[in-house]
Formats: C-alpha cells, structure tokens, sequence
C-alpha cells in the first residue's frame, strides 16, 4: 500500500440549516478507514460555519504520517508499528522514516547518519547567546531562541526552492546538541563538544554529562533508554505543538523559525510538562507517608485537591501502548543500575491499585507515556526542568516531517480559523470630556 494514499470521496452528508435550506457535503475516507465530513465549501454556499473550540472534532488536514486509533490504543508511524519500532529501530532511522516516508535501506541509512553527525556542530559565534542567558534560564527558553537564532546563519532557509533536506539534517542534528548546551548553562559546567565516533543519542548523552577532566562512557542500556524515549515521542499526529508548527509554517515561515513555535507550544504545562507533573506527584506520596493505595483514595475523594497525573489521555480511551514498553524500559535501566527508586514502587502500586478499581476503569484512565518516562529520565540523572527538552529532541522529527509534508502539498492555504463574535454590537464614540 502506497504511503501517501489520497483520502477518497464516498457519498455525501446532508446538512438542512435553519431556514430550510439543504447542503450536500462530501464524506472523506482514509486509507484507515476514518471518516470525515468536508466542510470546505460549507461558508460560500451557505454563510455559516463550524464552531469546535480545541479543535477536538476538526481535521485540519489530510496526512501520510502517522495513524493514531485511541479506542483500540493503536499507534503507527508511517504503517509501522510503535511496538516493532521501539523494539527494532533506533531515533536515526524512525527519524528517516517519518521524513521520508519510507524505511531507508543499507546506503540511504548510512549517509543519512553520516550527514547528522557531519552537521553536529553550531556555529561557534552562537556560544556567545548562551553566555547571554542567566544561569536560572529554563532550557526551553534557551532552547527556542536559539533554533530560531539558526535561521540567521542559514539565511537561505528563507528560499523555499533551497536545498530543504540539508536544512532538515542541519536542525535535527544540531537541536541535540543546543539542547545539551543549554543544560550545561545552567549548572555552570563547560561545553562538550560532539564526538564523531559516537552514534546520535549516545553523542547526546556525551555532550549532556561528559566533563573535560575525566572519560565518560555512554552506558549502552541508557542509549537504547533515549532511542526509545525518543523514539516514542517522534510523533502523535496533530497535537497542539505539531499543528502549531504546520499553522506558523503556512504563512511560509521558514523551518527554524516553524520548529521554534512547536518548542514554545509544547513548553506549556498541558502539553510538554506532564511527566515532571508526575514526578512531582509520586515525590509528594513519598514525603506525604501514605502509599500508593491511600493516594488513589483520596484523588477519588478529591481530598486536597489530589490529582492522579500520567493517568488518562485526550485521545487513548485505551492503553497508551508507549506506556507499556516504557514500563519495561524503566525495570531495564534500573535493574542495569542496581538501584531501586521508592518512585518506581510508589508508581507500580498505583498503577495495580487503579487498574482494578471501578472508578478508573470506568473513565477508561490508564496509564499514558508520561507515567514511566519521568523515573527513567530521573534515572538517567536529567533534571526535571529538562524533561521537556528532552519531549522536544524527540519530537522534533515529526514536526520536521508535518512541516514537510505541509510545504510539499500544492493545497495548502495559510491557517485562519474563523470566529463567532461575541462582543458589543456597533457602539458610538463618546469624547471623553462627556464620559
């Protein structure tokens, strides 16, 4: 099956209005066999519009990439799915894979990673912006200036007709190593360097804890943990940061400045900051004494204001099926560790307690991808204030590839939602001298 499939037209839906009048819609069928009513022509032939706030109920767009089913918890990149991925790939080839919509064979792989690690370096005059920022800076802060600083030292990235798939390889493969630098910043250490000899998440993890004064060795368990972590992230179809960057991209801003917004979109606290939401939970449980079981009651009691976080997700009605390879991954690394995280006890006996309690399985909350992600991170010694950061390397190849896809299709118009008015009707001005 061909993985940009044109989504089909089959029969029509019947809108009668107010006044009587009729209004024939096309139904769009997808290669998945989702279903949509395509109201493009529904404002010029009859004056009114849709009114969805959130969007929760509107496509946007018709997409290639990736297929999400949350009633069934089913997740795909590119028709591959997320189980065989994690367990098969590595962030270097999923990465291909979402932007070129095809796995790359044993050559396109090869030159695909020689081009990421060719391209690791910033431009030396940008480690003066970090010098710029004080040590409190959130690295996401940092993190979004500075992709977008890279647009000044690619100036042609303003041309839509320059060469895109080198602008690709430059921002995917310099972003980890901003990223690194900013969290370097804020603890005062000094900047390390990429090493060409190390593959992408192990040359990340090098340039996040490696000192000048003694040799760092990337532990091979904490690699694989990243290129899952990553890999899981990649893409979610269109969620608030994805479809922030196909929204700035279609006023035909450049890729840097487009994957600048989807940074800034995901920094916010619904989006990008609910694994450090569930750390800061389970720490709470800890220091508070009470278990798992006790805290479970009390959020079904609403007693002080408790919250269940990393349970339940806007689309899985469902398993999240990230969560379940990366509660396996965090037994791995911590076992790999010798240590054991009261965290990671807390978090296993709420999850057991949840799972067979009516009133969790009657909402149908379960654990999502945040749950577990947030004690790996801890794990492999990265500060919660990077935890988003770390949500943004991942996702990063799936905003490159909305973006692509975006710029490709010839039908793109700029975004512009319309309104429903609700302000004052027609006022006359009053001087002030009468008011």
């Amino acid at each position: 099956m061909n993985s940009d499939m044109a989504a089909e037209t089959k029969g029509t839906a019947k809108l009668t209005l107010p006044s009587g009048k009729e209004s024939n819609l096309p139904v769009i069928v997808g290669s998945e066999n989702e279903s949509a009513v395509d109201i493009r022509a529904l404002r010029a032939e009859t004056g009114f519009i849709t009114l969805d706030t959130g969007y929760m109920n509107t496509g946007s767009t018709t997409s290639a990439i990736t297929y999400l089913d949350g009633e069934q918890g089913i997740l795909r990149y590119r028709g591959y799915s997320i189980e065989e991925l994690a367990e098969k790939s590595d962030f270097v080839e999923t990465s291909y894979l979402l932007i070129n919509g095809q796995l790359p064979n044993k050559q396109q792989r090869e030159a695909f990673g020689q081009q990421l690690t060719r391209h690791s370096l910033i431009h030396e005059d940008m480690h003066h912006f970090f010098n710029g920022y004080p040590q409190t800076a959130h690295p996401m802060a940092v993190l979004s200036s500075m992709v977008t600083s890279m647009s000044t030292y690619y100036p042609d990235t303003m041309d839509r007709n320059s060469d895109i798939d080198l602008h690709i390889t430059r921002i995917l493969s310099k972003v980890r190593t901003l990223a690194a630098f900013a969290y370097k910043k804020s603890i005062g250490q000094p900047l390390m360097y990429p090493k060409n000899s190390l593959k992408y998440c192990a040359n990340f993890l090098h340039m996040m804890f490696a000192v000048p004064s003694e040799e760092y060795v990337v532990s091979p368990i904490f690699e694989k943990a990243v290129n899952q972590l990553f890999i899981l992230h990649a893409d979610h179809e269109q969620n608030c940061s994805t479809s922030t960057v196909r929204m700035v991209g279609s006023s035909g801003a450049n890729l840097y400045a487009s994957i600048a917004a989807g940074v800034l979109a995901l920094w916010g606290p619904l989006h990008g900051g609910a694994n450090q939401a569930v750390i800061e939970m389970l720490e709470e449980v800890k220091a508070s004494g009470i278990d798992g079981k006790k805290f479970i009651e009390d959020v079904k009691n609403k007693k002080d204001n408790r919250r269940l976080m990393g349970f339940g997700h806007r689309v899985y009605k469902n398993f999240d099926p990230r969560a379940k390879i990366l509660k396996k991954m965090c037994d791995e690394v911590l076992t790999h560790m010798g240590v054991t995280d009261p965290l990671l006890d807390i978090a296993k006996s709420m999850e057991e307690v949840a799972l067979k309690d009516d009133y969790f399985i009657s909402k149908k909350l379960y654990p999502n991808v945040d749950f577990y992600s947030g004690i790996i991170y801890r794990a492999l010694g990265i500060p919660t204030n990077m935890f988003t950061v770390m949500f943004a390397l991942g996702r990063l190849p799936g905003w490159i590839a909305h973006w692509k896809e975006m710029v490709e299709d010839k039908d793109t118009k700029i975004g512009r939602p319309r309104q429903i008015y609700t302000g004052p009707t027609e006022r006359k001005y009053v001087p002030l001298d009468q008011r």
